[in-house]
């Protein structure tokens, strides 16, 4: 499975109604974002079937990224149940990302 572009408000709540997701807010002038997408790209593999990996572009979500107090890009946070359960800023590791999500799978 791919990772999903999130497009509105409402796929965002969505999404993180149930079960687990991955949330890459992003941009596209961002370099480290650019560089995290293939990272997050092969979790998305990985975990296909297991939990959601999705990308939302910051300036077309200023409502979300208000409501979080995200503040740097690239921001991946995970969600559990419509509860943020782990927040990461800056580029990540394929390493740190999957070892998140298995973590909270075990």
């Amino acid at each position: 499975m791919a990772v999903v572009i999130l497009r509105s408000r409402k796929e965002y709540d969505d999404l993180i109604q149930k079960g687990i997701s991955l949330i890459d807010f992003n941009a596209p002038w961002c370099s480290p974002c650019r560089s995290q997408e293939p990272i997050l790209e092969k979790v998305a593999r990985v975990f296909s079937g297991q939990a959601v990996v999705a990308a939302m572009n910051i300036d077309n979500h200023q409502d979300v990224v208000w409501k979080l107090g995200i503040q740097s890009i690239p921001t991946l946070v995970i969600f559990k149940n419509n509860k943020e359960i782990q927040r990461f800023i800056g580029l990540q590791p394929e390493s740190v990302i999957a070892g998140a999500l298995k973590t909270l799978m075990d």
